[in-house]
């Protein structure tokens, strides 16, 4: 998967500036997918000079112009014929566990300390995507949503983000206790 179609994905909203799909992504899409704003507009430039997306000026007055991005038909087509292909296998690549997997038994305080991190970044990621889910189920049972909302990959990919994030923070906790037990003078 390439950026270029998690942008399309996210383009299926409808019409965005880049700076709305930035804030978008870093409140929908970041549950699996991470873009930094630079990235963004570097991809969004190139998806329109080969045609994906069609980007329209809006002139503002107080504020600089802005472009807004709509998919073309050919965008449309090539985010089809990616969702139709088999997914290539997923992989773990995490800073953290590399730094887990060489931790000595006498020196677990920085390991500790960025695990603590990750927890407390996995506990704000959880309370985001509550608020999101709150936001895309409008008062509605979930039921309810997934039987007649018109678009329900949003909500699909959002769930998964959040058991995700409630993984990585049972894990913290489990590896906390792990490493404290081990640390704690022996009696």
């Amino acid at each position: 998967m390439s950026l270029r179609h998690a942008v399309m994905a996210a383009l299926l909203e409808g019409e965005a500036s880049g700076y709305d799909l930035a804030k978008g992504f870093d409140a929908s899409v970041a549950n699996f997918w991470m873009a930094t704003p630079q990235q963004l507009y570097r991809e969004l430039d190139r998806m329109q000079v080969e045609g994906l997306v069609r980007a329209r000026v809006v002139q503002q007055e107080r504020r600089p112009n802005k472009r807004l991005f709509s998919l073309t038909e050919a965008g449309r087509r090539v985010l089809r014929e990616f969702t139709a292909a088999p997914p290539r296998p997923g992989a773990i690549r995490d800073e953290l566990m590399v730094k887990v997997q060489a931790v000595d038994a006498g020196e677990t305080g920085a390991v500790r300390a960025a695990i603590e991190e990750r927890m407390a970044w996995a506990e704000a990621k959880i309370a985001r995507f509550e608020r999101l889910r709150a936001r895309l189920l409008d008062g509605r049972e979930e039921e309810e949503f997934l039987a007649h909302a018109e678009r329900i990959g949003p909500y699909l990919t959002l769930t998964r983000g959040l058991a995700f994030e409630h993984e990585n923070a049972q894990w913290c906790r489990w590896a906390m206790a792990v490493l404290e037990r081990r640390s704690a003078p022996a009696t």
